[in-house]
């Protein structure tokens, strides 16, 4: 590139998006363009410090080939599963999914051996601040953030800001109680599987979320049924939510929300029964945009206001 008859070398980041069954990571420009992704298993059972090692292989195999020049490295945005310390950018808590997860030091590792700043912070808040930033949820004053997989999480985002409550701890919604049990054993994707094997008597390994939405397309009475069931959960804990937040917009992500032309109509309609009208009418039900891409763009863009809040 050049400028003013000079050359420019483009400044680029390193995200990575560590997830509990894959590592998403690629390059980006200054302006949070992806221009390379990439994905690797995360091997989660091998525990934190391997994650660590992968994470910093990652950043190393890109210096070492030339796509990414040490000149060039702006900084590393990482996203992972765990709830992380934003300001030492260190896990605190994690799900046993992943032995001795708690305590990892991306930040401070990272740093001392790349000489760039590194920012982390967790996926789901990335995710909505993705969404909030460049996806369905642009233009808010604040959007409430749930993917719903195996199961249920949470991030709130006010004013371009996510919310991390008094010890980072804030919009753990999964574990929200619902009917003497919680939210994301009775709503997340996972129970589709559960209940639909269980009523047909089959294993659970005949069916997959995608195999019971054809079979409902189909008109399956049971694959229907269940479907409903979640819905109905879904619309109960977005109002239950909704009544202590009030956000803007509602966006839903993760992998059975691809089946949104299904979905919307459903929960919309169990949104409205569990919500009074003066709130309802004030509520936008949206479906996430940037799907495989959240992790890695919402990184990039926590990595922007930590950076902010530095130079301040």
């Amino acid at each position: 590139m050049l400028r003013g008859g000079k050359r420019t070398m483009e400044k680029k980041y390193i995200s990575i998006d560590i997830g509990g069954t894959a590592i998403k990571y690629g390059i980006l420009t200054e302006q949070g363009v992806i221009l390379e992704r990439y994905e690797m298993a995360t091997e989660a059972y091998k525990g934190g410090p391997e994650i660590l090692k992968k994470a910093e292989g990652i950043v190393e195999e890109f210096l070492a080939s030339g796509k990414v020049l040490k000149e060039q490295l702006l900084g590393i945005c990482i996203s992972t599963a765990g709830m992380v310390d934003t300001e030492k950018g260190e896990i605190f808590n994690s799900a046993p999914l992943i032995p001795n997860y708690i305590g990892t030091r991306f930040k401070a590792v990272m740093e001392a051996r790349f000489h760039v700043p590194c920012e982390v912070e967790n996926d789901v808040n990335c995710a909505g601040l993705a969404e909030y930033m460049s996806g369905t949820s642009k233009g808010s004053k604040s959007a409430l953030m749930l993917t719903i997989g195996t199961g249920i999480g949470g991030s709130m985002v006010i004013g371009g800001e996510v919310y991390h409550g008094c010890s980072g701890s804030a919009c753990e919604v999964g574990y929200m109680h619902m009917e003497g049990s919680d939210f994301q054993t009775l709503g997340a994707a996972s129970i589709l599987t559960r209940k639909v094997a269980e009523w047909k008597n089959e294993p659970e390994e005949n069916w997959n979320g995608y195999h019971i939405f054809e079979e409902a397309k189909k008109g399956d009475k049971l694959c229907i049924r269940a479907i409903d069931e979640m819905a109905d959960v879904l619309g109960r804990g977005i109002a239950n939510i909704c009544y202590v937040m009030n956000p803007e917009v509602v966006v839903l992500g993760g992998g059975v929300m691809a089946q949104e032309e299904y979905l919307r109509g459903r929960i919309e309609a169990s949104l409205r029964k569990y919500l009074v009208p003066s709130i309802a009418e004030h509520t936008k039900l949206a479906f996430a945009k940037h799907r495989n891409d959240a992790g890695m763009l919402g990184a990039y863009y926590h990595f922007q206001n930590m950076q902010k809040k530095e130079r301040r």
